[in-house]
């Protein structure tokens, strides 16, 4: 999960990207970066880190131009070196700079395709950055001096048949324009919108609205499945479809978790969606236990709340925030260790006493992935004199790992892999738990778009959309995720900094 954006404006873009990058942090906050083009000239800053930290007036300053690019970050595969902070950059053709969001299931055959047969280097573990080879690789294959936005697409279109995976791209061309891209399934989300200037419009393209509506841009449309859009540096703005059979299938884990409640994706708005999915969960806790005994309902914050708040309105049972939430501490299930990850939850929430004492208290949760956070925000409402505990999940048991760019655990780390519900209630010490079912979840996403075919539901069901994805890859996948894999990229990293500093 990463957060990127692109603007073509007739003013400065620094600011408005990075006023953009800071309204898309809770998709990324491992690394940040900008790129901008004022002519033929590119101006870098990236860096590890939140997006305040990153970027001070020093590195503003430098980062000229009317267009630009903007990426945050978490890594899919526990990496750390702000080698692998976006945008990625190759001076053939052109100069271009890419921003991604997403994942390639055949990244590494493609980058020994691209070393093999394009004579292209490789120079990170990225995919983002095979994806910008491939694309670049297409687009010189036109053969021209001077490209048009029919070049652009054919590039795209190349993309689409070499490339399989999850990605949702922005490409800036130097002195020419951005192309923003998805792949033909659309599983990771893409929106342009556009905002009226002296001359004209400007024009933007981001992962979420709620990026577009805070600097003042009206939203035009999703970037469909397999469709492109560009944006000219003259000003102008051109769409096509570049997928031979697009069909789609967004990742429905955006509504659950990742997405902010006030944006706008695929043209279902994420908060009624949220609604939908608390109403569902209370209609299903009313049919399985009509005589429960819960006195208030609480949530966890923050993602759960729209939820929560619909489905005690639903059972007709007090609401009430019990929970206060540290907002300074990142979210546990992309901790890099087990022990940081229980360490991190009592530091990030604390009780209100007097919402738990003698009290049958529902919690709610968007979903429940390793089971870590679950397990001891249950014991901190036994701490806090709670009666008895329940909880309930917005999502359906997760019990396969994510391969379209979030960075969700292996299947053995995740606590409904392999185990019923009335386990998972034992493991997380809940006195009865009970999830969302998959039918209800989709139904409450599609509601607010019936054109969408369907989701990538693959956390759930273990069905990957994109195809390509078979047992070998999941076993890379597991090798790559593990905490005791990512321990030792840690070690290894901190030995190659300390060679370097007693050299």
């Amino acid at each position: 999960m990463c957060g990127i954006v692109g603007i073509v404006s007739r003013d400065a873009v620094n600011q408005s990207i990075y006023d953009a990058l800071t309204i898309l942090q809770h998709r990324g906050q491992d690394a940040a970066g900008i790129m901008t083009c004022e002519g033929s000239q590119l101006y870098l800053r990236k860096n590890n880190g939140l997006v305040r930290d990153v970027f001070h007036t020093r590195h503003m300053l430098r980062l000229r131009g009317k267009m630009g690019i903007g990426h945050v970050r978490y890594p899919t595969a526990g990496c750390e070196s702000s080698a692998e902070a976006q945008p990625f950059y190759v001076n053939s053709p052109y100069g271009i700079t890419l921003a991604h969001n997403g994942n390639l299931v055949n990244g590494e055959a493609l980058k020994q395709n691209l070393f093999r047969e394009d004579l292209r280097h490789i120079n990170t573990d990225s995919d983002s950055e095979v994806l910008l080879n491939v694309f670049a690789h297409e687009l010189q294959q036109r053969g021209k001096l001077r490209i048009n936005a029919d070049d652009v697409f054919a590039a795209v279109s190349g993309v689409h048949r070499r490339c399989q995976g999850a990605y949702a791209a922005v490409a800036m061309i130097t002195g020419f324009g951005i192309a923003a891209f998805r792949d033909p399934y659309g599983v990771r989300p893409l929106v342009y919108g556009r905002r009226k200037n002296a001359e004209g419009y400007d024009y933007m393209v981001a992962s979420e609205s709620v990026a577009l509506d805070s600097l003042g841009f009206e939203l035009i449309d999703d970037v469909r499945p397999g469709e492109a859009v560009f944006l000219g540096y003259d000003g102008s703005i051109a769409t096509r479809q570049c997928a031979e059979k697009p069909q789609y299938a967004p990742c429905i884990f955006e509504h659950v978790y990742l997405a902010r409640p006030d944006s706008i994706i695929d043209n279902v708005s994420v908060y009624k969606a949220r609604l939908r999915m608390g109403e569902a969960l209370a209609e299903r806790i009313m049919r399985e236990r009509p005589e429960h005994d819960i006195d208030v309902v609480i949530p966890i914050p923050d993602t759960s709340r729209t939820a929560a708040l619909q489905l005690a309105n639903t059972l007709g049972i007090k609401y009430r925030e019990g929970f206060i939430k540290n907002r300074y501490i990142g979210r546990t299930f992309i901790m890099p260790g087990q022990q940081q990850r229980k360490k991190s939850v009592r530091q990030k929430l604390n009780a209100i006493d007097l919402e738990f004492r003698d009290k049958h208290v529902m919690l709610v949760d968007d979903s429940i992935v390793r089971g870590t956070t679950s397990q001891q925000i249950i014991q901190m409402a036994r701490d806090a004199g709670a009666k008895s505990v329940y909880f309930a999940s917005a999502a359906p048991p997760v019990r396969y790992p994510n391969v379209y760019g979030i960075d969700m655990p292996t299947k053995d780390e995740l606590i409904a892999h392999g185990r019923t519900v009335e386990q998972v209630a034992r493991e997380i010490g809940a006195d009865w738990l009970v999830y969302q079912a998959l039918d209800d979840l989709i139904e409450a996403v599609r509601k607010g778009n019936p054109e969408i075919d369907g989701f990538d539901c693959s956390v759930f069901t273990g069905e990957y959309v994109t195809g390509g994805v078979d047992a070998g890859y999941l076993d890379h996948i597991e090798q790559l995720r593990s905490d005791a894999a990512k321990q030792e990229r840690r070690v290894a990293d901190h030995e190659v900094i300390e060679l370097h500093n007693n050299a």
